[in-house]
């Protein structure tokens, strides 16, 4: 029996605290080794958002090695090769980009920054579970993609639709 290809996906984010952490998190999770997700940020802030970690604890989502990272680290010689990469915030996707190995195929998903959320404790919990569950809806519709299916044309235009939900 052949093994399946294990796609490779990045989540960009400014800071890298919050919101492409969840995703890296979840598709780990729910990709069912299908994908390996990581994360990164045009400006990391170099730590990972406490109420993020603890809500993907609380879900017993995969959390160990989670850090803010830059994406230099994806864009040096020896790292992984992307098939995917998608960005969650504005500024990531309109920032410039270092040019991919591979030409992964690319989309933006935009989702509410929970880290900029001001107020009690229950407003930050409740921005982070809104992020959390907008990832999930879409990282649930990406993975049921049939991608064997599909050209590279028909793929990018799927996962654009997915970031407009």
């Amino acid at each position: 029996m052949m093994d399946e290809k294990v796609f490779n996906v990045l989540f960009l984010c400014t800071c890298n605290s919050a919101r492409s952490l969840l995703a890296e998190s979840q598709l780990n999770a729910l990709g069912k080794g299908r994908f390996k997700a990581y994360s990164a940020g045009s400006f990391p802030s170099g730590t990972v958002n406490p109420s993020a970690l603890e809500f993907l604890q609380s879900l017993d989502l995969p959390t160990d090695g989670l850090r803010s990272k830059s994406w230099d680290e994806f864009a040096a010689p020896d790292a992984p090769v992307m098939d995917y990469v998608l960005t969650v915030c504005d500024d990531a996707a309109e920032g410039m980009c270092p040019v991919w190995p591979g030409q992964p195929i690319s989309a933006h998903w935009h989702v509410n920054d929970p880290a900029a959320v001001i107020g009690d404790e229950h407003a930050r919990h409740h921005a982070i579970v809104a992020a959390a569950a907008t990832l999930r809806q879409r990282i649930e519709l990406f993975i049921a993609l049939p991608t064997a299916a599909l050209d590279r044309m028909s793929i990018h235009r799927a996962l654009g639709e997915i970031g407009q939900r």
